[in-house]
């Protein structure tokens, strides 16, 4: 089991004492740094600048929305960022939802899954750079069909330092899980529950079986969002993550289309995420974080007292997760490096 630093996009400003901490997860082993995008901070930029202050750990993206870049845009920041780091970068990649990608960049979401699967095979015939890139998929086409007519095939000047730059996929339905295992390195789930991952399993065997696919069970990462919240009030542990899920299973997506309320429902939680959703989407935001239940937290989160998660890891150290990603303070981080390292 790993571990990496999960740093995830801003709120209203830059999160204080960041570089602190990477510079804490280097020496306490973590194997990996990560930040996020939005629509506010780019994952990109915070990443290098705090990544420079480092010489081992990965430096991964979880994750860079699709529609926030072209493919070769995105394989230009990859090939850019693996130079940098010494070949130390990881591209985690993730269509994020309609409100995001048609409220904030202007682009079409439907077909994500094909749109994913071409974008990613735009990203590694840059990476591989044995010729111009070309693609002749409607999503992505390469030279653009139209406009001045000019449009010319080419490969990138520089020479990327690795062919294989990772690519991990965020995913949160079955069919994009699949995806995930058919054509990636590794698979980002946001909400990870170790005692319900039957459905995902399934989902990545099948992905895993396809013809062509890249990796198989054994050389795949599973690298899963594991929130930390160390006190000795078990309750009190659960109000701070309550909000967050409030968040994601009310507001983050519309009453007919919420990718992280689908994931709660098929953990089991339907009654409960339809409640929650209906109360923040009426504007009742703190009674829709009073209604989480602390069952589905610690679903999702490790939370209480030192011991009590110690007790509660053994059962994502036994899952498929190979890394788990943990966010807080330096006394989290310590902790975790003490319990799972």
């Amino acid at each position: 089991m790993k571990l990496g630093l999960q740093l995830g996009y801003w709120g209203s400003g830059p999160p204080p004492g960041a570089q602190d901490l990477v510079e804490e997860a280097e020496r306490l082993g973590f194997d990996s740094v990560w930040t996020a995008e939005a629509y506010g901070s780019d994952a990109l930029t915070p990443l290098a600048w705090w990544g420079s202050r480092t010489s081992r750990v990965r430096l991964g993206t979880a994750l860079c929305q699709l529609s926030a870049r072209t493919p070769t845009a995105m394989a230009m920041a990859a090939l850019t960022m693996d130079h940098l780091s010494g070949g130390r970068f990881v591209l985690g990649l993730g269509v994020s939802g309609p409100q995001v990608v048609e409220g904030w960049y202007g682009q079409s979401f439907p077909e994500p899954l094909a749109r994913t699967r071409e974008y990613v095979s735009v990203v590694r015939k840059v990476l591989a750079r044995e010729g111009p890139v070309t693609n002749a998929g409607k999503h992505y086409p390469l030279p653009y069909p139209g406009g001045t007519g000019l449009g010319k095939a080419l490969k990138p000047i520089v020479h990327p330092l690795r062919a294989d730059v990772p690519v991990v996929l965020g995913a949160e339905g079955p069919k994009n899980v699949a995806l995930a295992a058919e054509i990636a390195d590794g698979w980002f789930p946001i909400f990870f529950s170790p005692r319900h991952m039957a459905e995902f399993e399934t989902a990545l065997e099948e992905g895993f079986s396809r013809p062509g696919a890249r990796r198989g069970k054994d050389d795949f990462e599973v690298i899963a969002f594991c929130p930390v919240i160390i006190d000795d009030d078990v309750e009190h542990a659960a109000d701070a993550f309550r909000p967050s899920l409030a968040l994601y299973i009310g507001g983050m997506g519309a009453r007919e289309m919420n990718f992280h309320f689908d994931v709660f429902c098929r953990m089991g939680f339907e009654a409960d995420a339809r409640k929650v959703q209906s109360l923040y989407l009426d504007g009742h935001k703190d009674d829709a974080a009073a209604a989480v239940p602390t069952a589905m937290v610690e679903a999702i989160a490790l939370v209480g007292p030192r011991e009590k998660i110690r007790d509660d890891l053994a059962a994502w150290q036994s899952s498929i997760a190979t890394t788990l990603l943990v966010a807080g303070d330096v006394q989290v981080l310590r902790t975790m490096a003490e319990l799972a390292l």
